[in-house]
């Protein structure tokens, strides 16, 4: 059961009018975060930043936190209590113009069963490639994701599953669908400039600072060889 625009259907009959600014335009924004116990992880902290993106891209938001919040509880509720994901995502509404914003923003909850990882990730490792690529607002979780498909294609056509940007002084920044992370003895080191605000890397990084030296800074391209993770 998804909700969309102050009405609850099913997946199969939720729609958008196709004049809305996040078909025609891409304009938007969105959270996707996942329930463990049938409980959603941080949504408060995916609900601030919901609204701190929409603000960056000139998008006002006319439901509070709390609003929002009982509309993501209460599509929760009408769904099987299995552990799931929840994708919510603003656009600009619709329009007549097919440009401009016009009235109301459209939200809509999106719920969908957690396809969990293959094993062998785990086990084995992940293989990822790095991508050349500039990136457009990286602090917004907006709907425009041309570069983040972009990579992940080259990422499959490589036999990898995923990719890291990485600018024109060869600076890693983050994955396409992730933030990055390397190990050097005990240091856990991250980037922290031109990469979305992870609600998930704030949570690791909390549960590390007790066992491991943060170290917040670019990283080259040349150190993912001689990083031991």
């Amino acid at each position: 059961i998804y909700y969309v625009n102050g009405a609850f259907a099913p997946a199969r009959q939720a729609a958008l009018h196709l004049d809305d600014l996040g078909l025609v335009r891409g304009y938007g924004v969105f959270e996707l975060l996942r329930t463990y116990g049938a409980q959603p992880f941080g949504l408060q902290a995916h609900l601030v930043r919901l609204q701190r993106s929409a603000a960056q891209i000139d998008l006002e938001l006319p439901w509070s936190l709390t609003a929002l919040e009982a509309i993501v509880e209460e599509t929760l509720a009408r769904n099987d209590p299995t552990d799931v994901t929840i994708r919510i995502i603003v656009t600009g509404g619709a329009s007549s113009s097919f440009h401009m914003p016009e009235g109301r923003p459209s939200l809509l909850v999106m719920v969908a069963p957690v396809k969990p990882q293959p094993d062998h990730l785990y086990s084995q490792g992940a293989s990822l490639i790095t991508f050349d690529a500039p990136r457009f607002m990286p602090t917004v979780k907006s709907l425009n994701y041309i570069t983040a498909i972009r990579g992940q294609q080259r990422a499959r056509a490589a036999g990898a599953v995923e990719a890291l940007y990485c600018d024109a002084q060869g600076v890693i920044t983050e994955c396409t669908t992730s933030n990055f992370f390397l190990f050097h003895g005990d240091q856990l080191i991250t980037p922290a400039r031109d990469i979305l605000p992870g609600v998930t890397r704030a949570a690791v990084l909390t549960l590390a600072a007790d066992r491991f030296e943060i170290i917040e800074r670019p990283i080259h391209r040349s150190e993912l060889s001689v990083a031991e993770e």
